[in-house]
């Protein structure tokens, strides 16, 4: 109300008082009653006109202050980053921030008093933005309690901002609508940060789960606390049989040091260490796991291991026989050129000694022994002929049962003076597979042989055939002394034999044998409970056996 006006309407009230009052107290005949009457209203007058300064002092004291707060709560909202609006019962914008205000490009608007609708009017770029606020406010009044949503609002340069809006409904006593706030906040940096973070997560993941190595996490006293799947496709070991268990009880005793001092080092020196040993896989077999790992930094400080296994078994069986094949290749090409020197001079002194023989009867022992020794050496001979180069190998079809039955009758002699008996059970099912049949002779001689001489005194040899769809499998089987791991990993090499004058070349031969029908050779053995030889053949030559190789 106008200053003036009032000033004015207070001036003419008192007037009217004064004078109006003088005039009809002057009415009244003169008495002690008019001459009260008269300081009575002067009295009142004075009390009322002192009331009403009371009153408007207090009316703009309050008016003062509640400009001081609406001033200050205009500095705090445009002093914000969120973009904050209060409305009244209808939807009509009361007050914004300038946040708000140039978010939809208001800046120059008289917007207090305007719906969202209307003020869509005033901008065509934000116009069905301001059309949604409008419908988005009315779910939050029918809803009746505060409301957050995520609302997305383009910008001119082609861009999305993005807010966190939360919209606060104020009701009169009766429920009916007295007033709206709301606030938006600004999180389009936080989404875009969200949305990275969760594509690295899903890098992460992706580079975990899938991974076609072994991944594993260890905490800093070597915990297990994480594996990727591929741990159980490698090892046969879940999840659940490994998280939680210390490192060394899952590395090979052998191997427990080794690891123990590389988990130590990888802590202190922060440098990533590669080691390689033997793990027992879940079904027994043994596997070859090449292991790097490296230390699992977190805000700069190691929080934890990290590592990744491979499984290198077949790479070095393949190394392996590689070198194997290598070296009989070497042995070979020795054998062929060195065979043909012995075995002439060879012939010239056997003939020597068998005429000496027929000449001289005092030392026949001698003679004997000289002529033994001869076909020892002739034999060796034989041997590295085996070893030459491969020759053409005609195939055909044969019975391994009535060739394994030849063999076994041939060395029941032998057997009979080591003690051993020889246990084959003959079936009348035919095994015909196709093979050279004089190189399968030799082979179950060599290996039946051996089993022969490394059984104890009243031992017994086992020969058991087994036909399977592909393949059929032959097991020789002694009770002798079984042989060291050792022994075993060097079996079949060239000039390698336990034997006191045996020359290794037996299993050698043996073994090529094999590899000429796309076969496998391997052998099961523990120190002093025997040796298992288990020899694969395919019923085809075209049709490789599942374990096509030469396996120790």
């Amino acid at each position: 109300m106008n200053k003036k006006w009032l000033l004015g309407l207070y001036v003419i009230i008192s007037l009217i008082w004064v004078f109006g009052t003088n005039y009809l107290l002057h009415m009244l005949e003169p008495s002690s009653l008019v001459s009260f009457l008269f300081r009575a209203k002067e009295f009142l007058y004075i009390i009322v006109t002192g009331w009403l300064l009371y009153y408007f002092i207090g009316k703009r004291d309050e008016l003062i202050a509640s400009r001081e707060d609406e001033k200050r709560l205009s500095t705090l909202i445009n002093s914000m980053v969120d973009f904050v609006n209060f409305k009244d019962g209808q939807g009509r914008w009361i007050e914004s921030n300038e946040f708000g205000l140039k978010l939809f490009n208001l800046e120059k608007v008289d917007y207090k008093g305007k719906k969202d609708s209307e003020l869509a009017e005033y901008t065509d770029f934000y116009a069905d933005a301001l059309r949604y606020c409008e419908t988005s406010d009315e779910e939050t009044w029918i809803n009746g309690k505060i409301t957050r949503i995520e609302e997305v609002i383009p910008l001119p340069d082609g861009t999305e901002k993005t807010f966190d809006t939360i919209k606060v409904p104020l009701f009169h006593a009766d429920g009916s609508r007295k007033g709206l706030v709301i606030i938006g906040r600004d999180i389009t940096e936080r989404k875009h940060v969200e949305k990275l973070l969760a594509e690295s997560q899903q890098q992460y993941k992706s580079l975990f789960e899938y991974n076609t190595e072994i991944v594993f996490m260890t905490d800093l006293h070597g915990t297990i606390t994480k594996v990727n799947p591929q741990f159980k496709a490698v090892t046969g070991y879940s999840p659940d049989e490994t998280l939680g268990k210390s490192i060394n009880e899952i590395i090979p005793a052998p191997y427990k040091m080794k690891a123990i001092e590389d988990f130590t080092g990888i802590l202190e020196d922060k440098q990533p260490k590669t080691c390689e040993f033997e793990f027992n896989h879940k079904n027994g077999s043994k596997l070859t796991i090449q292991c790097t790992a490296l230390p699992l930094i977190v805000n700069g400080q190691i929080a934890g291991i990290i590592g990744y296994g491979k499984d290198v078994t077949k790479l070095r069986q393949a190394e392996e026989r590689l070198r194997r094949t290598e070296k009989l290749s070497v042995v070979g090409e020795l054998s062929a050129s060195v065979a043909h020197e012995i075995r002439n001079p060879l012939t010239s002194l056997k003939g020597f000694v068998q005429l000496m023989q027929l000449e001289d009867e005092k030392h026949q022992f001698y003679y004997q022994i000289m002529q033994e020794e001869l076909d020892r050496i002739n034999h060796i001979v034989g041997e590295l002929l085996l070893l030459a180069k491969p020759q053409d190998i005609c195939f055909t079809k044969a019975d391994v049962q009535n060739i394994l039955f030849n063999v076994i009758s041939l060395l029941k002699t032998e057997a009979s003076m080591h003690n051993v008996q020889i246990e084959f059970l003959l079936k009348s099912d035919v095994y015909m597979i196709e093979c050279e049949p004089n190189q399968l002779k030799q082979l179950f001689i060599n290996i039946i042989k051996n089993a022969i001489e490394a059984s104890r005194d009243g031992g017994k040899v086992t020969v058991t055939l087994q036909a399977e769809e592909r393949q059929l499998t032959i097991l020789v089987k002694d009770n002798g002394c079984g042989m060291s791991e050792e022994r075993l990993n060097r079996i079949g090499e060239p000039f390698y034999s336990s034997k006191e004058k045996g020359t290794g070349l037996g299993l050698t031969v043996s073994f090529k044998i094999v590899q000429s029908h796309n076969g496998s050779i391997y052998f099961n053995s523990k120190k002093g409970k025997g040796t298992e030889a288990v020899i694969k053949l395919p019923v085809r030559k075209h049709t490789p056996a599942p374990e096509a190789g030469l396996t120790v």
